[in-house]
């Protein structure tokens, strides 16, 4: 039975702690605006640009200038590894 009056005593002090949340929130202006929250979903987000918009936007100059450079480094990479592969085959032998 002492049990009983704990728990009815826990939840009286519960009760009154959310009471307490509740008033001051309220206090704060936790719930003025209650029109904004049910029309943010009417509302457009702002647009991202993608990547491909973004180079569409450049110039062809510099679009030119940036493959020739990505195929250079990749000549560059392809060779480095093919040194690599032919010394490591003649040290293996």
């Amino acid at each position: 039975m002492s049990v009983v009056f704990v728990l009815v005593f826990a939840a009286i002090i519960m009760a009154g702690a959310f009471l307490i949340a509740f008033i001051w929130s309220v206090k704060n202006g936790q719930y003025e605006d209650t029109y904004t929250p049910s029309v943010r979903m009417l509302f457009d987000d702002p647009e991202v640009k993608s990547d491909t918009e973004k180079e569409k936007s450049r110039s062809d100059q510099s679009q030119l200038a940036e493959k020739n450079e990505k195929k250079k480094s990749r000549s560059d990479q392809s060779q480095l590894i093919e040194k690599r592969f032919w010394k490591r085959s003649r040290q293996s032998r």
